[in-house]
């Protein structure tokens, strides 16, 4: 009947509304994005499949090369940068989470773990307290089961939110196994600074369902001056196509919750717009123009940021700066970021096609 009418009319109007339609495209959570149902990844690997990740993980630790530090080193005899050793790992809060994006802590909240350390060192470190210093209480990856089902069962997560996890990936495996086993069977997160070794992805694979990286920066000048790490943008380009090779664009069930997917972030830093930019650029060339993007403004001065300088200056503290700058470090980043720094940000990534944003609301009710 529709098609008569179709045929009768002319075909001119009806595709003029369907290319309108295409180009307007501005709802996450219809199809193809849409999932009826949805079965964690972990939960449909063989036996014999997990049995060899678990072999996977215990040889990682006797010879580590989770992160693009590659310190080699066997973490049952001594640590590498991260301080974290085999045995157990340092957690900092185990919690439900209510400061996550709006499709990733739903009504009931993220099922959040924080580990202590990390393998940057980013001077404007926003969770410094716990990145930068081996606080908490040790666990090991039983106990780390044990907790991921009181999350569950108890406090009602829509998921297990591992955060910082990089330099903890074999005991991550190991829980996630061992979790399986006592019945998890809500999605892993997988919340990361993106400063991830393709070996380290692959082990992953198959027990994440959601990757959430944060890709920083994007010069090498600046990943080295601020993170302390020369290869950080090439190790996060890496490690993102690998990621979106694995689970895709982010999809949700219709209670607009994510289930499986990619979920990018950046962190909008003051003066550093054009690195934002070309961040945004890469996601729509390299990855896919449907990538979930959350362009962040709660960037505040932090860490090592607006500290005094030590004696020598910013030759000393290595911070850039030359002779007759501020007394403090990190000068050019000590201040909140501007409305407009966020906006150029914004303005590029809608430039390049990507269209899936993490915005808040224009109603009353549920982020979707």
């Amino acid at each position: 009947m529709l098609s008569s009418r179709i045929r009768a009319r002319g075909l001119g109007p009806f595709r003029t509304l369907q290319n309108r339609i295409q180009s307007r495209r501005s709802l996450h959570l219809a199809p193809p994005f849409l999932l009826d149902d949805y079965t964690p990844r972990y939960q449909l690997l063989s036996s014999a499949d997990a049995a060899k990740k678990r072999s996977q993980a215990y040889a990682h630790l006797r010879n580590c090369n989770l992160c693009p530090r590659e310190c080699g080193v066997n973490r049952y005899e001594t640590t590498g940068m991260c301080l974290i050793g085999a045995e157990t790992v340092s957690v900092n809060v185990i919690a439900p989470h209510f400061g996550e994006e709006p499709c990733i802590q739903g009504h009931r909240g993220s099922g959040s773990v924080f580990f202590s350390g990390c393998n940057l060192r980013c001077t404007f470190c926003q969770n410094h307290d716990i990145a930068h210093r081996r606080a908490g209480f040790d666990l090991t990856p039983q106990d780390l089961a044990g907790w991921y089902l009181k999350l569950q069962d108890v406090g009602g997560a829509h998921n297990i939110n591992l955060v910082t996890p990089e330099h903890v990936v074999p005991q991550v495996a190991l829980s996630i196994l061992d979790a399986r086993d006592l019945g998890l069977c809500v999605p892993v997160v997988y919340n990361t600074s993106a400063f991830d070794s393709l070996a380290s992805l692959e082990l992953l694979d198959g027990l994440v369902d959601v990757y959430l990286p944060d890709f920083k920066v994007w010069s090498p000048a600046t990943s080295r001056r601020l993170l302390k790490a020369d290869d950080y943008a090439a190790a996060a380009t890496e490690s993102i196509r690998a990621m979106h090779a694995q689970v895709g664009d982010l999809c949700f069930t219709a209670d607009g919750i994510a289930k499986k997917g990619l979920l990018v972030r950046h962190l909008v830093m003051p003066g550093k717009e054009a690195e934002g930019e070309r961040i945004m650029r890469f996601l729509a060339e390299e990855v896919s123009r449907d990538t979930f993007v959350n362009i962040m403004e709660q960037y505040r001065p932090d860490a090592h940021v607006g500290k005094p300088k030590r004696r020598g200056g910013a030759k000393h503290d290595g911070d850039g700066e030359g002779e007759g700058s501020e007394d403090v470090r990190y000068a050019d980043i000590n201040r909140p970021v501007t409305r407009e720094e966020v906006s150029v940000v914004r303005k590029a990534a809608e430039a390049v096609g990507l269209w899936r944003f993490c915005d808040p609301p224009k109603h009353d009710g549920f982020a979707i």
